[in-house]
Parts: C-alpha cells; sequence; structure tokens
C-alpha cells in the first residue's frame, strides 16, 4: 500500500480556488503597470534603455525562481507564494519612488523586485498541478494560468485610470498604475497567507514514520512537494544545475526546457517593444493599452483549451502547435511594421496564443516527471532560464529597435524561436512513429 501524493479532494479543491483567486489578483498588479514601464525607462533615459525596464523585470523573476522552488521544497508552497508577493509590493514602492525622484538606477531595482510577481504566478501552475490527478493535470493547470486573463487584461486598461489616480496623489506621469498594482498584489498575498491552508512538514514525517512502521510504499503528502517527501525517505535531493543536466540527457524534459525559455523569450522581445513602436507612430496611451490587454488576452484566455489538448493529445503535438503560432504571429509582425493599423493587434493576439499553447504544453510535461528528486529544482531553474531569456530579449529588443526598427525585432525574434522549433519537430517525429 502507498500513501497517497495528492491532499484531500476538499483541500484540493480549496487550494486550486485560492490559486486562481491569487492569479487574478497578481494578473492585475502585473498587467496594470506592464504597458507604462518602457515609456518610464525611456523618459528617463532615452530609447535605447526603453527594454531594460522589461529586461529588468523579467531578470527579477528569474533570479526569483530558484529561490522561491527551494522554500516550497522546505517550507510549502503557501510560504513560497507568499513571500514572493511580499517583494513585489516592495518593488511596486520602489517603482513610485523612483518616479517621484527622477532616478533609473532605483527604477530597474524597483522593477527587479517587482518581477518576483511573475515568478509567482508562474510557480502557481505547478502548485496546481500537485494538487491534481495525471489525468487532469493539464486542465488544471491550465485553469490557475486561464485565472490570470481577467486580472491581466482588465489591468492595461486601467493605465490610464491609474495615471490619473497617480496625478491626484501628486505623483509624476506614469507612476499612478503602479498604485494599483501594489493594492493588487497585497491582496494577492493575503489570500494565500491566509486561505491556502495544508499540512506541515512535522504532518507529513508523522505520516513518513508512520509508513515505514508498517511497510507502505511512501509518496509526498499535504502541503509538502514531491521532493520533501522524497527527501524524507531517503531519495537525494539534487541541485538546479544538477536538475538541468539530467534535463538535458532526457529529449522530453530537454525539449519542455528549451520551449519554455524560447517561446518566452520571442513574445518578451515583441511584446515590450510594441508600446514604445506605437507610441513612436502616435498612437495614445488608451490605444496602446488596448493592445496590450488583447495580447494579454490571447496568453490566458484559450489555456483551458491548450489543457484539454495536452490531457488528449499530448504535450508534443500541442507544443508544435504553439510553435506554429508564434512563427505566424512574427510574420504578422513584419507585416505590421510596414502597414501598421490592424495588423499590430493581431500579430500580438496571435503571439499571446501561441505563448500559451508552448507554456502549457512544456509545464505539463515538467509536472508529470516521475523522477521526484528532480522535478521542483527542474521546475524552478526552467522558469529562471525562462525569465534570464525573456530578460536578455528585453534588452536587446531597445537597441534593436532604435537601429533597426519592429520589423528587425520581429526578425531576431524568429532566430530565437528556431532551437525550440528544431526540438519540438524532432519530438513530434518520435511520437509519430
Amino acid at each position: 500500500m502507498t500513501v497517497h501524493a495528492t491532499p484531500p479532494v476538499a483541500l484540493a479543491r480549496t487550494r486550486i480556488g485560492v490559486l486562481i483567486a491569487s492569479n487574478l489578483l497578481g494578473g492585475v498588479g502585473v498587467a496594470s503597470s506592464i504597458a507604462v514601464a518602457g515609456l518610464m525607462a525611456e523618459n528617463l533615459a532615452g530609447t535605447e534603455f526603453a527594454g531594460f525596464a522589461q529586461a529588468m523585470s523579467v531578470l527579477g523573476a528569474a533570479v526569483a525562481a530558484i529561490p522561491l522552488a527551494t522554500l516550497a521544497a522546505k517550507a510549502g508552497r503557501r510560504a513560497a507564494l507568499a513571500v514572493g508577493y511580499v517583494i513585489a509590493l516592495l518593488g511596486a514602492v520602489t517603482v513610485i519612488t523612483a518616479a517621484l525622484i527622477e532616478q533609473f538606477i532605483l527604477l530597474l531595482i524597483g522593477l527587479a523586485m517587482f518581477g518576483t510577481a511573475q515568478a509567482v504566478n508562474l510557480q502557481s501552475r505547478y502548485a496546481a498541478g500537485e494538487n491534481a490527478s495525471a489525468a487532469a493535470r493539464g486542465r488544471v493547470m491550465s485553469l490557475v494560468i486561464w485565472s490570470t486573463t481577467i486580472g491581466s487584461v482588465a489591468g492595461p486598461n486601467l493605465t490610464n485610470l491609474g495615471n490619473e489616480l497617480g496625478f491626484s496623489l501628486g505623483l509624476p506621469e506614469l507612476a499612478g498604475p503602479y498604485v494599483f498594482s501594489a493594492i493588487a498584489i497585497a491582496c494577492a498575498a493575503m489570500v494565500i497567507v491566509i486561505f491556502y491552508g495544508g499540512h506541515r512538514v512535522r504532518k507529513l514525517t508523522d505520516g513518513v514514520a508512520a509508513a515505514r512502521g508498517s511497510g507502505d510504499a511512501v509518496a509526498p503528502v499535504g502541503d509538502e512537494p514531491p521532493v520533501a517527501a522524497a527527501s524524507a525517505t531517503g531519495a537525494a535531493r539534487i541541485s538546479a544545475m544538477a536538475a538541468l543536466r539530467w534535463a538535458f540527457a532526457h529529449p522530453h524534459a530537454r525539449m519542455a526546457v528549451v520551449l519554455t525559455a524560447c517561446a518566452h523569450s520571442v513574445m518578451v522581445m515583441v511584446m515590450v517593444m510594441t508600446p514604445v513602436h506605437m507610441q513612436h507612430h502616435g498612437d495614445s496611451l488608451t490605444v496602446v493599452g488596448v493592445v496590450i490587454s488583447l495580447h494579454v488576452l490571447g496568453m490566458y484566455a484559450l489555456s483551458p483549451l491548450f489543457g484539454w489538448c495536452v490531457d488528449r493529445i499530448g504535450a508534443v503535438r500541442t507544443a508544435a502547435g504553439g510553435v506554429v503560432l508564434l512563427l505566424t504571429a512574427l510574420v504578422l509582425g513584419l507585416v505590421a511594421a510596414s502597414l501598421g493599423g490592424g495588423w499590430t493587434p493581431a500579430a500580438l493576439v496571435v503571439l499571446g496564443i501561441g505563448w500559451s499553447a508552448c507554456i502549457i504544453s512544456s509545464s505539463t510535461v515538467l509536472a508529470s516527471n516521475p523522477d521526484v528528486s528532480v522535478k521542483l529544482p527542474l521546475q524552478g531553474v526552467t522558469d529562471a532560464g525562462m525569465n534570464y531569456a525573456g530578460a536578455g530579449a528585453a534588452a536587446l529588443a531597445g537597441p534593436i529597435l532604435a537601429w533597426g526598427g519592429f520589423h528587425v525585432v520581429n526578425t531576431v525574434a524568429l532566430v530565437l524561436l528556431a532551437p525550440a522549433a528544431a526540438l519540438v519537430v524532432v519530438q513530434l517525429v518520435r511520437a509519430e512513429r
């Protein structure tokens, strides 16, 4: 007999509901200011540095990913998610302070801290996977990702209102949206702390001891992730880099890791320069906010569909569809660079949909990893790599836009997508044999 990994049904459902609510609030927090970060950096340091705003935010998410995964392994998901949101809240306050005193370096520091909110939202999908059966894991993870839709779509449309709120509070232009961000992220943290619930390490070790005494096989239980239980039963907890080496020795996991990084870097490179590109062409802040809202809608609204696809037709086929969608988005972006108009929102929407298909398929592969000693470290290092790649893409995007325009941004993004496309094709051919 085995001590089962999944928590009681009622507790699992409660946690999934809490993750949905916190992701909704986190989505508002992140998205209400996403359209203005690059503009704030441009105002303080020039167009060449506009991409550094998003780069630092993504870098913050990257730096936070492994420590948050480690904290989740040691203290449970609730502690990791709550700590991440608190750091992001302090980041929003730092950004507002930087705008007040017009300090570009302080702005970048604040944005890096603020980026931790994105790391928390990403970690939530794995937390959801731990509360689902294998047959429904893709759908449950995608449902938590989908919950970000409402907040993320509403957020950019609050940009102008946030700006007006900032003016009424005596804040400089573009700082106001971060007031909304701070409020939403504080609420997300409170939801996690108060309602996530679950068993603690002591209960886990008590269960392990009882199982050992009766000769039962031991699997993870309660709030503790699989790695914690693996350690309790003698399985060695490995480092993040060891987990990454393990992944690159296993083709399916290698595809998931590379696809996550490439899809995210492509999305970030194009998305972060779209507001700057549009403003250079005379579009208002309101129009920019609408386009970013449509892009975010594409990122999250169809995620349950892709979760269903993963559970029904497999992660590899779903990933292949995501790569095709990203390629289509970049071609549309090349057209938008010349023609503008409705081509820009069309390209951004398809870009978001392609990102969604890729991230859900790769995340499900990682959440389904049967090696419990590898699972959490690999999730952490994959999210870190994803965000490091996104940070690099965002940092390069500003100089590329200033040098060659929006069509060169999309061309470079095509090159970034190539490694993932190649690995997906290889896995697709193997799956069809």
